[in-house]
């Protein structure tokens, strides 16, 4: 019941939708019932020629049997047993009629209840994912997310969605048959509610399995696509060290453990429908033989005619006892998709707005850090930070690797929180503001450039509404980015492919650097962003970065030395500390960090 009210939740939107579902299919199963039922006043008056009613009963539910039986009987005294028997299948094909009818108009409304209900659990994995801090993609793979979003979702409409007609039709289906059979026989109705709790629990116990097996199964799956993608993105590395054997044989492990998981899953959710019937038919057979000794008794507790109406009515069960059986059995490998995927829709959004946050629509005096520390999975990685950047200021980040840099940087767009002190802008909390207007403040150039599989115009554009031509050609003269545009085959509507493969490294970050630079930020905030690059598109990129900075607060993570001799402030990290801070021309006068990593670096150039 848990897992069905669960189900039930996603469909709270569409409500109309579900009643509309729950009302054709009542009068789908009643037409179909009725067509059934018609079996005993017809074996009644056609074959018991000597007890036809002549006497005409007043029309109500309690004695509807009684009524059709007159009727059928005044047929048959005025025109004959033919035309009776006419009646009969007339009524029957029209029941039969309304029933499909119904039925089509029951499917019809659950097309649609299924598909938002897939369509809705999809975007509301994809708006968590984008909203989700850093912090979370560090520790969960791509390829189990992908997996969760494609595999899952899939399962979760296989099994869970498709299930939902059986899991809204079956049980109204039960219910208005037992009433029924109740109506025809109370003491076999309570024969059969005792001998079908048996066959309840080994079902129940089938399907606990299931789900715990394809849990199992969906997890590995998993690791399965993580590893693939992990392939794709290393496949030169792979070639290149001979390694193709040893992923093979890795994939191979993780393939055959996953076919094996699959394989007893499925052989236990195919062993539910055969265990279903053969116990539906053991309860039939009791039926049988207990309802065949009391219509043979002829003590008028149960006649012959009732009799056979009673089996003709409790076949009409079996049916629809068996499909929820299996639906539920499916549903419960779709459930352990749904606890995955409810797993990223639930997971917390540590960076947070407050209800009350105010609006920020530019930087004013200053960024100041105070007493800010930052630790990850219990390592410190920031320590009692204390650091003013003024407005107009370039302000140089330097250290090594580990030092802090990247994670100091991260704190001012609030991709992350400091779990001990502040970061302030204007002398207020950043933490007050509102996250979206916080962030337009920046223009964010990485180390690595991250483009789209999209015309160069609308990567410059990205995120920007209703952008003009002449603004985004503007972003990318300052990027030194317009005249290799204007080279490419189609100018800023050419494709640059996935992740600007089609592009070279400089062209892919003077690109990166354009896109920050329309959105006139007024803090540029560059990550390394030449490190990755030869000589050539280095200075390239480094003239484009000069451009993109001038009249706006900058903060520069520096490889390279010999880039940030002119930045208003060189603050120096390391393990998670500032050691030094000052000009170039005053920490190379200082024994220190600083002049330790400018002296290698000149070794290293030379």
């Amino acid at each position: 019941m848990k897992d069905f009210l669960k189900i039930l939740r996603f469909a709270k939107p569409y409500k109309s939708l579900a009643i509309l579902n729950v009302f054709f299919n009542i009068i789908s199963i009643v037409t179909g019932l009725f067509s059934v039922a018609l079996v005993i006043p017809f074996l009644k008056v056609l074959f018991d020629q000597n007890h036809q009613p002549v006497v005409k009963p007043v029309f109500s539910l309690n004695h509807i049997d009684k009524y059709f039986n007159y009727l059928v009987s005044d047929i048959i005294q005025s025109y004959g047993a033919q035309s009776a028997l006419l009646f009969i299948i007339g009524a029957v094909f029209i029941s039969i009629l309304l029933k499909n009818i119904f039925r089509y108009l029951a499917l019809y409304s659950m097309v649609s209840l299924r598909n938002y209900i897939i369509r809705d659990l999809r975007e509301k994995m994809y708006n968590r994912i984008v909203v989700l801090p850093l912090s979370y993609f560090s520790s969960e793979r791509k390829g189990d997310l992908i997996s969760r979003m494609s595999s899952d979702i899939q399962d979760v409409d296989v099994s869970i969605v498709s299930s939902l007609e059986a899991l809204f039709k079956e049980p109204l289906t039960i219910l208005i048959t037992v009433t029924v059979m109740i109506w025809i026989s109370p003491f076999l109705t309570l024969l059969v509610f005792l001998t079908l709790p048996l066959g309840a629990g080994v079902i129940a116990w089938i399907s606990r399995l299931i789900k715990k097996q394809s849990a199992r199964g969906q997890a590995k799956m998993g690791q399965l696509i993580a590893l693939f993608e992990e392939t794709l993105g290393g496949v030169r590395i792979i070639k290149a060290f001979s390694a193709q054997a040893f992923f093979n044989k890795k994939f191979k492990q993780e393939n055959g453990l996953y076919t094996r998981l699959a394989i007893f899953s499925n052989r236990l959710n195919d062993a539910n429908s055969p265990i279903s019937e053969v116990l539906s038919v053991a309860v039939l057979a009791l039926i049988l033989w207990t309802g065949g000794k009391l219509a043979l008794a002829n003590d008028g507790s149960l006649s012959p005619q009732a009799f056979i109406g009673f089996i003709a009515v409790f076949s009409t069960i079996i049916d629809p006892a068996k499909q929820f059986s299996l639906s539920y059995s499916r549903m419960q490998k779709g459930l352990a998709s749904l606890d995955r995927i409810e797993e990223v829709i639930n997971s917390k959004e540590i960076i947070e707005e407050i209800p009350d946050a105010i609006s920020i629509t530019g930087l004013k005096s200053c960024i100041e850090f105070k007493n800010v520390s930052f630790s990850y999975e219990g390592e410190k990685v920031l320590n009692n930070i204390n650091l003013k950047i003024e407005k107009g200021k370039s302000v140089a980040l330097v250290g090594p690797s580990g030092s802090g840099k990247s994670t100091l940087v991260d704190l001012v767009p609030r991709f992350y929180d400091p779990q001990q002190g502040k970061v302030l802008i204007d002398g207020i909390d950043i933490r007050q503001y509102k996250i979206l207007e916080l962030r337009r403040l920046m223009g964010i150039v990485n180390q690595e450039s991250i483009l789209f599989n999209d015309t160069i115009f609308n990567n410059i554009a990205f995120g920007q509404q209703s952008v003009s031509i002449a603004a985004v050609e503007e972003a990318a003269r300052i990027a030194h980015a317009h005249d290799f545009i204007l080279e490419t085959d189609h100018g800023y509507q050419t494709n640059i492919g996935d992740r600007g493969n089609k592009l070279s490294g400089g062209q892919r970050q003077r690109l990166s650097i354009a896109r920050a630079v329309l959105t006139d930020p007024d803090v540029m905030i560059m990550d390394e962003a030449t490190s990755a690059l030869d000589t050539t598109s280095e200075r390239l990129v480094q003239e484009a970065l000069s451009d993109a900075m001038k009249g706006r607060t900058t903060i520069v993570i520096a490889h390279r030395l010999s880039t940030i001799q002119n930045a208003d402030m060189i603050v120096v990290l390391e393990k998670g500390a500032i050691v030094q801070t000052g000009t170039h021309s005053e920490l190379i006068r200082q024994e220190g960090l600083y002049r330790e990593l400018h002296n290698m670096q000149k070794l290293t150039e030379g």
